[in-house]
């Protein structure tokens, strides 16, 4: 719970590295908040859309941002730009990429966008 925190107090955050764990637990944490804001929604008659519940569309709406940070911050961490992201506009393709990508260990030490989050030593005042 304290890396989905983490994230939401870096809430627009992009600049910076984001590491594997704080990357997984974030989006783990995010979906089991959004099945339950849908499990809310069917028992309380909250649809306003065929497929879409008011609880589960504010809640969207409100990680809409701390989510492409975070990917950001997650693609920097392998030393790549954060415009990688759009490369989910390719259908199947470019998700599976990124699904892969995102599942790479991070450069190991400094890179162009900061310090390595793995290594305690360079974080440390």
């Amino acid at each position: 719970m304290n890396h989905y925190l983490t994230v939401l107090k870096m809430y627009a955050v992009v600049n910076g590295r984001c590491r594997r764990k704080t990357f997984w637990l974030f989006l783990l944490f995010s979906t089991l908040i959004s099945l339950a804001c849908s499990a809310a929604d069917e028992l309380f008659g909250l649809k306003i859309h065929a497929d879409q519940g008011l609880l589960s569309l504010i809640y969207s709406i409100a990680v809409l941002i701390p989510s492409v940070a975070v990917g950001v911050r997650r693609l920097h961490d392998l030393n790549r730009s954060g415009w990688w992201l759009l490369i989910m506009l390719i259908p199947l393709l470019g998700t599976l990429l990124l699904l892969i990508y995102f599942c790479l260990r991070g450069t190991v030490g400094p890179n162009r966008f900061g310090p390595d989050p793995l290594d305690n030593a360079a974080l440390a005042p």
